[in-house]
C-alpha cells in the first residue's frame, strides 16, 4: 500500500514538515502571550511595603511589586480587612496553558487519525500502459514545468514517520508537472536526479502531499539525496511511466533543469479555477496541511497561482493581506480593454502548501499574473525574485 505524507513548506526552524512549537516558559525576562514580563531595574528602591500602586503604574505584578518599581495595587477582603494582591494578567496564565495543552491535544489527535495515501517508496516503475501521447485533448504537450533544490539534508528527523522512512535530514525537492498526474502510477524510481558532476542521487520516496486539495495534484515532493551546496543537482529526468490524472498522456522521458539551493521560488503555473470547482467560504483543516481555506462567498473570479516550492512571510508567517496586495492580475474586459486588480482577498491558507488562490471581484478573463521581488521566502528563508506568468484558461 502506498504511503502519503502531509508535509508543511514552512521555514526550516519550524520544521519542513509538520510544526511542533514550543510555548515560551514564563520566567523574569521573558515574553509571554504578547505581554513583556521584566523585573524592576537595578539600583531601583521600591516604595514602601503597603502603598498603593500609582495611577501610572501600569503591567503585571511580581510580589510585592509590579514591573516598573511600584508595589501593587491592594484591595480590602475579609471581615479583618486583609489584604489581597491582584494581577489579573498572572490569574489567566493557567487558563491560557490548559488551553495550549488542550490544542496540542487535539492536533496529536487529528495527526493520528490522518491516513497516509499518498506516497511512495517503491524503487522501480511498475505501471503498466499502453499510453504514450504527448499531447492531450486540448492540444496541450506534456511537460515538466520545474524542479527546485528547496532543502539540502533539510527535512526534520520526525519525517521519517510522516513522509517515509530515511525521510529524516534528506533532500527536498517539489518537481511540478504540467498536468494533474494519477497518484496510482508514480513511484520513487520514476525519478532519477543527476547533479553538475554527473552523480546519480537516490529518491528514497516521492509525494504528493501537501499538494492534495483538489485541482492541485500536479507537484511531486521528492525527498532523498540529491548532491549538496558544491556539487547541486542540475536535471531531473523521469524514467518511468507517470501518467496524467486522466490517464491520457504519459511523462516517461521528460526532463528539466533544477533551481538552485540559493535561489528563490518563482511562480510556474497559473490557472483559471473552473467554477465546478470553487469551494467559497471553506474553512480548511485544523492542522497546517491537508485543506487550504477558500475565497469569499461574494467572489466572481479565481485564479490559482503554483509556487515552484512552498512560500511564506520572511520568519516563516503565513501569507497575509501584505502579500496579497503585491500580486497584481490583468483581466481583459467584454469591451476589449484591458486593466489591472488586486485581489480583494487570498484563499488556500494555512495547508502548507505552495499554492495560493487569487480571489477576484471583478468580471472579465484573467490573462497573466505579476508579483515583485522580496515579498515571501522559501524554506530555507531565500526571497522570491520578481515573477509573471500568463493564466491558463
Amino acid at each position: 500500500m502506498r504511503r502519503a505524507v502531509v508535509l508543511h513548506w514552512g521555514r526550516p526552524r519550524d520544521g519542513y514538515l509538520l510544526t511542533w512549537r514550543r510555548h515560551a516558559m514564563l520566567r523574569h525576562g521573558a515574553n509571554f502571550a504578547g505581554m513583556a514580563l521584566r523585573a524592576p531595574a537595578r539600583g531601583t528602591r521600591p516604595p514602601g511595603r503597603g502603598a498603593r500602586q500609582p495611577a501610572n503604574s501600569t503591567g503585571p505584578c511580581f510580589r510585592p511589586y509590579d514591573v516598573a518599581g511600584h508595589p501593587c495595587r491592594t484591595i480590602n477582603s475579609g471581615p479583618r480587612g486583609s489584604r489581597m494582591k491582584t494581577n489579573y494578567h498572572l490569574l489567566a496564565l493557567p487558563f491560557l496553558a490548559l488551553a495550549a495543552s488542550c490544542s496540542r491535544l487535539q492536533a496529536v489527535r487529528d495527526i493520528m487519525k490522518y491516513r497516509i495515501t499518498l506516497a511512495s517508496s517503491v524503487q522501480e516503475d511498475t505501471t503498466v500502459t499502453e499510453v504514450d501521447a504527448k499531447v492531450d485533448a486540448q492540444g496541450n504537450r506534456v511537460g515538466l514545468l520545474s524542479a527546485f533544490f528547496g532543502l539540502d539534508n533539510g527535512l526534520p528527523r520526525v519525517a521519517d514517520r510522516g513522509v517515509c522512512k530515511g525521510a529524516g535530514g534528506a533532500d527536498g525537492m517539489p518537481v511540478i508537472f504540467s498536468h494533474e498526474i494519477d497518484v496510482g502510477t508514480m513511484e520513487a524510481g520514476d525519478f532519477k536526479v543527476t547533479s553538475a558532476s554527473g552523480r546519480v542521487g537516490h529518491v528514497t520516496c516521492a509525494t504528493l502531499a501537501p499538494s492534495d486539495d483538489a485541482g492541485e495534484r500536479r507537484t511531486a515532493l521528492l525527498a532523498g539525496e540529491f548532491g549538496s551546496p558544491e556539487d547541486q543537482p542540475a536535471t531531473v529526468g523521469i524514467v518511468g511511466s507517470i501518467l496524467s490524472i486522466d490517464r491520457s498522456v504519459n511523462f516517461r522521458g521528460e526532463t528539466i533543469g533544477v533551481t538552485r539551493l540559493e535561489d528563490g521560488a518563482s511562480v510556474v503555473w497559473a490557472e483559471r479555477v473552473p467554477r465546478e470547482a470553487w469551494e467559497l467560504g471553506k474553512t480548511g483543516t485544523r492542522l497546517r496541511w491537508g485543506g487550504g481555506t477558500g475565497c469569499p462567498a461574494v467572489t466572481r473570479d479565481m485564479v490559482r497561482v503554483v509556487w515552484a516550492g512552498g512560500v511564506s512571510k520572511p520568519g516563516g508567517g503565513e501569507a497575509d493581506d501584505k502579500e496579497r496586495e503585491q500580486y497584481r492580475v490583468r483581466v481583459r474586459h467584454g469591451d476589449g480593454s484591458a486593466a489591472e486588480v488586486v485581489p480583494f482577498a487570498l484563499a488556500d491558507l494555512n495547508d502548507g502548501d505552495n499554492n495560493h488562490l487569487l480571489c477576484l471581484d471583478t468580471e472579465g478573463t484573467p490573462e497573466s499574473v505579476s508579483f515583485p521581488a522580496g515579498f515571501l521566502t522559501d524554506p530555507r528563508g531565500d526571497l522570491n525574485p520578481a515573477t509573471s506568468i500568463e493564466v491558463r484558461r
